[in-house]
């Protein structure tokens, strides 16, 4: 076992868990909470912080996934790795895509009822949140 790349990829995991609990489950609802802060302005102000944290996740893939390939993990912290980056291109080639697409209507002034896409991009989120803390803990304990 590697103990440099089990450093790394434990400190990616958990800065990585630690941007999407941020961004995620506590930026994302407050912002519509905010006084003056319109739909359209809080999903504008959405779209760029989530293209944003979007890009920052893809650069702690690589790197989580490029420390534990060299670590040379178990089956669990495989299957793990793998289920992140999986739902990870899940959110990016599927939900985003659709929540773009709503997005650009609201924004073009349309008004749409509430939609329920983004509960799946709530309920990835969660899920992934989930396997980093796991991920991580499991890390821990091997390094």
């Amino acid at each position: 076992m590697n103990a440099t790349a089990t450093a790394v990829a434990t400190a990616t995991v958990f800065v990585w868990l630690g941007m999407v609990l941020a961004i995620s489950f506590l930026e994302a609802p407050l912002k519509f909470r905010a006084p003056g802060v319109a739909v359209p302005v809080g999903l504008g102000i959405g779209r760029i912080v989530f293209r944003a944290l979007n890009r920052v996740e893809i650069a702690l893939a690589a790197v989580t996934l490029a420390a534990i390939v060299i670590v040379r993990p178990s089956g669990v912290t495989a299957g793990l790795t793998a289920a992140i980056i999986t739902i990870l291109a899940g959110q990016l080639t599927v939900v985003r895509p659709r929540l773009n697409r709503r997005s650009d209507r609201v924004l073009a002034g349309e008004n749409l009822p509430r939609s329920t896409v983004h509960l799946y991009y709530v309920g990835l989120e969660a899920a992934k949140v989930i396997a980093l803390v796991v991920l991580g803990i499991r890390l821990l304990m091997t390094g």
